[in-house]
């Protein structure tokens, strides 16, 4: 039905409003989306931008399946640190969060991968750790890893309202991390993993408001 819909937008050529609750036919239909909480714009952007560059927790969290990944963080001397490692960052996003004191960051599932399955010149040891996985999903194609961790309960709070929100039950104390299938990772497993750090946003956990935002 989407895409008869996406046809006949296109045939037509013409403007056209669509209403939904369901991220992906947003995601998939729209040109510019417009995403709202309690009659309040939140942002309104390409699918790209959303996905890419959400100006606040709510917009990060409510946009991508599955969600984005939430962390208490710490910036210091270029480096953030996570529940699970300290890792190096780019200059201009360590010079926007450095001595803000606990953070929230916000990694994609994608932006992980398990070390066994890299080419050895493409992983960078100061950004791997060691992780144990709770649960596996396996999709064919693809797959997922649930890693636990712990978290201080300012960060638990934050984290429930996200998910009662955006009507989400998955935004919990744990990583979810989207693997190669060629992975061999299995429940109950431990493993080394790579983060690209890069890819980390950094939000204001009192605001919600994404400080890294257009880096």
């Amino acid at each position: 039905m989407r895409t008869e819909i996406a046809r006949l937008q296109k045939q037509l050529g013409i403007t056209t409003v669509y209403v939904t609750h369901d991220q992906t036919e947003a995601m998939t239909l729209g040109d510019r989306v417009a995403v709202m909480k309690r009659g309040v714009l939140q942002q309104l952007a390409s699918p790209r931008e959303l996905y890419e560059q959400p100006v606040n927790l709510f917009v990060a969290g409510f946009i991508g399946s599955p969600p984005m990944n939430f962390l208490p963080a710490t910036v210091e001397d270029g480096q953030v640190t996570l529940p699970f490692g300290t890792f190096p960052l780019p200059a201009d996003k360590a010079e926007r969060t450095e001595g803000k004191g606990l953070l929230l960051a916000g990694i994609r599932p994608e932006h992980f991968e398990d070390v066994s399955v890299m080419a050895d010149d493409a992983v960078d040891s100061t950004r791997t750790f060691q992780a144990h996985v709770d649960v596996r999903e396996w999709l064919g194609d693809q797959q997922y890893a649930y890693v636990p961790y712990d978290a201080e309960a300012q960060v638990q709070d934050q984290l429930r309202d996200l998910a009662r929100e955006a009507d989400s039950e998955s935004l919990r104390t744990q990583l979810v991390v989207s693997l190669d299938a060629a992975s061999g990772a299995q429940g109950d497993d431990d493993v080394t993993l790579f983060i690209d750090s890069d890819r980390l946003h950094f939000f204001d956990p009192k605001s919600g408001e994404n400080l890294t935002v257009g880096l």
